[in-house]
């Protein structure tokens, strides 16, 4: 009965157990909505004296929020409106309200999942920075384009903040014209403010659309015109004067957008406006023209070549001349007061002239008059119209949510602004791997002087240290690499990548010298810990601080250390990657670098212990721990190339490089372990010192002698088939 006991209070723990992990699982499934962040935001903080919000409207994604029950804001989420994709792959999530006057009344960050290069940030400056927000004016960001205010950035997060910032701004600008707050016309996408109101249908007498400017009228007499031509100073012209009376109608010119269903009905009858919606395709307009006098609006040329040429219509920028096959004549109007005329025709605006009939057009009139047996002048007279205020209703714009074509245009503007703000340090990491590939190609020659190539190693860490690691903050980690694995199974985004200049170009620097040289062109030369490491070493080697050499033995057992701890954290970003940022903390990069130091005290002591016992065996942290040296190592097994020469004596009876080897990555049996060469070259350096490599040494000796011919060549560099040649060097 006991066991039996047990059996079922184990059961009933596991299935407790298990429902639990399901809830925690379903709450992490919840999806990031404004709803689900509303909840934890009491209205008044999104604006002053509010005490509830409004439904959400599933349309726009935007809740009002009220004071008693009148609205005084509207919260959103800006995921909802624009990309907002951080450095971590992504949503940061930050809840905003905007007033009517088109000013953010109150911001909330309320979910990132960014790296860990944020961890140690107080989260008290990011939320204080995002809250700074507040009173942003979104007319006056309209109107510059983004850059009405000063963008404040907070060491090791800048492409968070430059993201938290273009994502408010180009969220709250959308919505505050689909909502036509502030006086931002509600546009989608450059679209109408306005449109005519097809419900209306009345029907008007002649003076009335006259009256109420939905017939527009240029009246032109014979005296007007022979003026006009009079005053152009072309005397061919003023000499053929237009015969006739100076009061006579040259020409009475009038339209009317019969598009329009008030307009058309009224001027053409129900049957004949019926026809002309036949007539008409989606998005075509129709315009009436009526002309009488003694000067025709359509003249001949249509006859010969199909096109009206004494009448164009102007919109803004465009312009549309109208051919036959977009002109109907008219037999009567059907206005029982208006006057008579000679000609009534309508004409076809066709769909892709991009014409708004909201919007004010004109009616140029080309006036002619020969000079010339073939000659002729021209005169052009605008006639401007304007559709009547009461045809219109205001455009309930959509919010456009995630625009593929305008989220792509908006986050290469951002990756621009970013590596433009950026352009002095990639120049300089420029010429730094220009001048880490010269060393490389030229290894030999480069390590010919001892003390040259000493100080030029030091100088060459201290700038990585200052300008890469404490200027730039551009520090590599592991962190890196899962992102990167996370990317790649939930679909791959250059955009995440790209936001950091520096990272993005080392990165692809590394994959190259990875087939070239190994691990060691990263963690020997552009790692800003590691520099950090080695500096203070040599700073400890001069204070004479004793160094310890680990015994071989423990030293190879150590070594694979480093490859379990970016094993476990591999495997935990497939489960968690915030975890897995987390536990990455055994990376003391972001505190010693990014942060320098300014952290709470237990991340401050961790880096500092393993600096100090840096000081006694050197590069204690590459040798043994480093996630990052060990991610890197895997892929440059793969190297094409064994660059480091060696002699056959290396190793036996020869162990001077592996006794003075930093890292101790050479084998007591001489052989290098690529795996561990941070490709410092001081192996390189001894082979060819005449003071300690003992083959050197024999060469000056036998030289001394002999004299022979095949020793007359540079000290440390014995031919491929000389008898101390242990390979074949790759020059």
């Amino acid at each position: 009965m006991d066991m039996i006991c047990a059996i079922q209070r184990l059961a009933k723990n596991i299935a407790y157990l298990l429902a639990t992990c399901l809830f925690l699982i379903a709450q992490a499934a919840q999806a990031d909505d404004l709803a689900s962040f509303l909840s934890d935001i009491p209205p008044s903080e999104l604006a002053p004296g509010a005490d509830a919000y409004g439904p959400i409207s599933p349309e726009t994604k935007v809740a009002p929020v009220l004071k008693g029950r009148e609205t005084i804001a509207w919260a959103f989420l800006t995921s909802d409106f624009v990309g907002t994709t951080g450095y971590s792959g992504k949503p940061i999530h930050v809840v905003a309200a905007i007033d009517d006057d088109a000013v953010l009344t109150g911001v909330k960050l309320v979910k990132h999942s960014e790296p860990i290069i944020l961890i140690g940030i107080p989260n008290s400056k990011m939320i204080a920075l995002t809250e700074g927000y507040k009173g942003l004016d979104l007319k006056a960001e309209a109107a510059t384009g983004g850059e009405a205010h000063d963008l404040e950035i907070i060491s090791g997060a800048t492409v968070t903040i430059m993201i938290i910032d273009d994502s408010l701004v180009r969220a709250g600008i959308k919505l505050a014209r689909a909502l036509g707050l502030g006086g931002l016309a509600p546009r989608l996408d450059g679209g109408p403010t306005r449109e005519v109101d097809r419900t209306q249908d009345a029907t008007y007498d002649w003076g009335t659309l006259a009256g109420d400017g939905s017939v527009r009228r240029l009246t032109l007499d014979i005296g007007q015109i022979n003026s006009a031509f009079a005053v152009t100073g072309d005397e061919r012209a003023a000499k053929r004067p237009e015969p006739g009376d100076p009061d006579d109608t040259f020409i009475d010119l009038n339209i009317a957008l019969v598009s329009v269903p008030s307009i058309g009905k009224s001027l053409l009858g129900d049957a004949e406006y019926a026809n002309l919606t036949e007539w008409l395709e989606d998005g075509e307009q129709a315009l009436l023209v009526l002309g009488r006098g003694v000067y025709s609006f359509k003249g001949s040329g249509y006859v010969r070549g199909g096109i009206f040429d004494r009448i164009q219509l102007i919109q803004g920028d465009n312009s549309v001349r109208f051919f036959d096959k977009q002109q109907r004549r008219l037999g009567d109007l059907a206005t029982s007061d208006s006057p008579s005329f000679s000609e009534l025709d309508i004409f076809k605006i066709p769909a892709d002239a991009e014409f708004d009939p909201a919007e004010p057009f004109r009616l140029q009139l080309l006036a002619q008059r020969a000079v010339g047996a073939v000659e002729k002048t021209f005169l052009t007279f605008d006639l401007g119209y304007k559709l009547p205020e009461h045809y219109l209703v205001p455009v309930v714009a959509p919010v456009v949510v995630n625009s593929d074509t305008e989220e792509a245009a908006a986050k290469a503007a951002l990756l621009q602004r970013i590596w433009k703000d950026k352009t002095v340090e990639i120049g300089i990491l420029g010429m730094m791997l220009l001048v880490l590939t010269v060393v490389f190609f030229f290894q030999f020659h480069a390590t010919a002087n001892a003390r040259v190539f000493y100080w030029f190693r030091i100088s060459y860490l201290s700038f990585t240290l200052v300008f890469l690691g404490w200027y730039a903050n551009a520090q590599l980690s592991v962190v890196n690499l899962m992102a990167l694995a996370g990317s790649l199974r939930s679909g791959f985004s250059w955009d995440a990548f790209l936001m950091d200049p520096l990272v993005f170009i080392q990165w692809f620097a590394i994959a190259a010298a990875l087939l070239f040289w190994g691990r060691g062109a990263y963690c020997g030369w552009l790692c800003p810990f590691g520099a950090l490491q080695e500096l203070l070493n040599k700073a400890a080697q001069a204070l004479k601080i004793p160094q310890w050499t680990v015994p071989w033995g423990l030293h190879e057992r150590l070594w694979p250390l480093k490859y379990m701890i970016f094993l476990g954290l591999f495997g935990l970003s497939m489960v968690s990657m915030p975890l897995a940022e987390t536990y990455a903390e055994v990376e003391p990069f972001k505190t010693a670098i990014i942060l320098k130091f300014m952290r709470d005290w237990p991340f401050v002591v961790f880096a500092l212990l393993l600096l100090v016992a840096g000081l006694f065996v050197e590069r204690f942290y590459c040798r043994y721990l480093c996630p990052l040296g060990g991610a890197l190592a895997i892929p440059a097994r793969l190297r094409m190339f064994d660059w480091l020469r060696r002699y056959k004596e290396c190793g036996s009876p020869c162990q001077t490089c592996a006794n003075e080897c930093p890292v101790q990555a050479i084998h007591p049996t001489g052989e290098i372990n690529p795996n561990e060469c941070v490709n410092c070259l001081h192996c390189q350096v001894l082979y060819q010192s005449e003071n300690k490599c003992l083959v050197v040494i024999k060469q000056l000796k036998r030289r001394a002698k002999t004299g022979s011919a095949d020793l007359k060549m540079p000290l440390g560099q014995p031919p491929a088939n000389h008898p101390n040649a242990k390979n074949s060097p790759v020059s």
